[in-house]
């Protein structure tokens, strides 16, 4: 008797998880083709920035001046940490729409915690406002990945849940960032702004890891085809888990950041972070299927948004306008990742040809 998918006496059939002597050649090409589509995505919006940057020039130079930039930078940067966050959960085939949620709750509760500014307060107060996120987004992974709930209606309602403390601990009122909190955030770090400084430094980490370890490569080959890794005897759930988890404590740490900076920041930042990260994430290329992406391009891409909504402002456009401009950035993003070119055919998925069936004697 043979196991199911064995043949009797011959080797077990691929997965596509791993290289074998079946699919060397396949994983290699596969893995050229992934990376030749994150640098893709990484040079495209990079080129889509410094174009940005010389119209911006263009039609409003002060909005590039020296003093400009410096004040843009920082806020890009907490835009890029979200951004981050999200490209994790989108390269699990998801999308989370709890980022309004877990930024503003760290900020209400950073903010009410950490209210006498000493140092051992804000510690407690920055730890319990990653503790919550990563709770809130285990659970959000946990309802997607187990309980097979649509990642839109499982963050979704996360979101509302997480809203409704934010209200509930807030009391519905702003509090003033503490001292001691803004001294070290809103400081910079061989003249480089210390939340710039910090966005680098998560890029370059969970960089390193998804492209660089096999936990990584695993990542990216779940998210890619869930049902191929279960075959391979790869369990998704915790990689769905770790995706979500992450994401929401770099949601937090995004709104840890935005406290820092801001005097007295409203009880509902978060809700201007959450059409720009998606739409940071799919201009930079990262597949809205799971698997391949890119927090590189995500965070170049967080300086285009943030570039933009500067020349709208510095115009004269109502916020309305920087809304449009944004959904349209989204829409062709997608238009041109996903193969759409103007006057052309949309590129066809490839289709691997079926195996020949093997013969049990």
């Amino acid at each position: 008797m043979t196991s199911h998918g064995q043949s009797a006496g011959g080797p077990a059939p691929s997965t596509g998880i791993g290289p074998t002597p079946g699919n060397e050649r396949s994983t290699a090409g596969g893995l050229r083709t992934a990376l030749s589509g994150r640098a893709r995505g990484a040079v495209a919006i990079g080129i889509a920035t410094v174009v940005l940057f010389l119209i911006s020039a263009v039609l409003a130079p002060q909005s590039v001046s020296g003093g400009a930039i410096s004040a843009m930078l920082p806020f890009a940067a907490i835009l890029a940490v979200v951004a981050i966050g999200q490209t994790l959960v989108v390269q699990q085939g998801g999308i989370d729409l709890s980022v309004p949620g877990v930024f503003s709750l760290s900020v209400v509760v950073v903010t009410k915690l950490a209210s006498s500014g000493t140092p051992g307060a804000i510690f407690l107060a920055v730890a319990a406002a990653f503790l919550i996120a990563a709770v809130a987004g285990a659970v959000s992974g946990f309802v997607v990945a187990r309980l097979n709930v649509a990642p839109i209606v499982a963050t979704l309602g996360m979101n509302a849940l997480l809203i409704g403390a934010t209200w509930a601990v807030s009391e519905g009122a702003a509090r003033r960032t503490p001292t001691g909190l803004s001294d070290v955030i809103g400081s910079t770090l061989l003249g480089v702004p210390v939340t710039v400084v910090v966005a680098i430094v998560l890029t370059v980490v969970v960089g390193v890891v998804v492209r660089l370890t096999p936990t990584g490569r695993i990542f990216e080959a779940v998210g890619a085809n869930p049902r191929v890794a279960v075959a391979a005897g790869i369990a998704p759930l915790r990689y769905t888990l770790g995706a979500y988890s992450v994401a929401a404590v770099l949601y937090a740490v995004a709104g840890v950041l935005l406290t820092g900076i801001v005097n007295t920041p409203g009880i509902s930042e978060g809700n201007t972070y959450l059409l720009p990260s998606v739409a940071a994430v799919v201009l930079g290329g990262t597949s809205l299927l799971g698997g391949k992406g890119s927090v590189l391009a995500s965070l170049i891409a967080a300086v285009f948004f943030t570039q933009v909504d500067r020349l709208a402002s510095t115009l004269g456009l109502a916020y309305g306008w920087q809304i449009l401009i944004q959904a349209l950035a989204l829409g062709l993003g997608v238009a041109f990742h996903s193969g759409f070119r103007p006057g052309g055919k949309r590129r066809a998925p490839a289709v691997e040809e079926p195996r020949k069936p093997v013969e049990v004697a």
